[in-house]
């Protein structure tokens, strides 16, 4: 692996969420939930620095606050343009290689996250990412500086600017893109947090599994919800992905419209 190059996670927060506001600070085994995502990046061995990539609105000074009273690096943007806000904080950080990571995955597995990097780098990826039938929660996508500076540049769909990985999937022909197929026929479990049921399920995992010294790892959660299949059926039949599927469907209203 080389390890001369600057591999910065960004982590992007906000306070706005419109199902669940203020969720990234909400408690969880006495603590954030953004600061048990922090602790599982810098948890990982691949990653050089973490970064919380926030909004320039006055709702997320709460996670500038957290963020300078726990020593964490961070950036302030565009609330709804994400795509800028990474490559501006990817500049600002002089990365060479970003990891994309969302504040409302406080159970993702840092060692999937190293597994992940390590497939970018051996495979000369523009884009890398966790792919197949991955519980939703564990996501993490890895590109190049290059990559997401030619995204910010040619991107114009709502749901490209939105989202900071639409433009350089729809695109293989520009980047070289690859994923890690981990896990088959795990889709339906949903270990993120963006309803209230998520919040319930989360706080009965981490009950049972939360850890002072090491991060409870994606084995473990599956073991413990074999055992206790009855913890699924919290949040179940959540759709997944909505915020990108309600981008996409703007898209398709915006090409209708005289």
């Amino acid at each position: 692996m080389n390890q001369t190059k600057n591999i910065v996670a960004i982590i992007q927060a906000r306070m706005s969420s419109s199902r669940l506001p203020g969720k990234v600070l909400m408690p969880l085994a006495g603590k954030p939930v953004l600061e048990h995502v922090v602790r599982r990046i810098r948890a990982c061995k691949t990653i050089t620095k973490v970064v919380v990539a926030t909004s320039t609105e006055h709702t997320d000074d709460a996670i500038q606050a957290w963020c300078e009273k726990e020593e964490v690096s961070h950036y302030r943007g565009s609330l709804d343009d994400v795509l800028d806000r990474y490559y501006q904080a990817a500049k600002t950080y002089q990365a060479d290689v970003v990891v994309r990571i969302t504040a409302d995955c406080p159970a993702l597995d840092p060692t999937i996250v190293d597994e992940v990097v390590t497939g970018f780098l051996a495979g000369g990826y523009d884009y890398y990412g966790l792919s197949g039938e991955f519980p939703d929660g564990l996501d993490c996508t890895v590109f190049s500086f290059a990559a997401l500076e030619r995204a910010w540049r040619e991107a114009k769909l709502k749901s490209e600017r939105e989202h900071v990985g639409p433009y350089i999937e729809k695109h293989p022909e520009l980047f070289k893109t690859g994923g890690l197929k981990k896990f088959e026929g795990l889709s339906h479990h949903r270990w993120t947090l963006d309803e209230p049921r998520d919040y319930e399920f989360l706080q009965a995992i981490f009950a049972r599994l939360y850890r002072e010294e090491t991060p409870f790892l994606a084995p473990e959660i599956l073991a413990l919800l074999d055992k206790e299949p009855e913890v699924m059926t919290i949040n179940s039949n959540i759709i997944r992905n909505e915020g990108y599927l309600k981008s996409l469907a703007e898209d398709r209203k915006a090409n209708v419209q005289p």
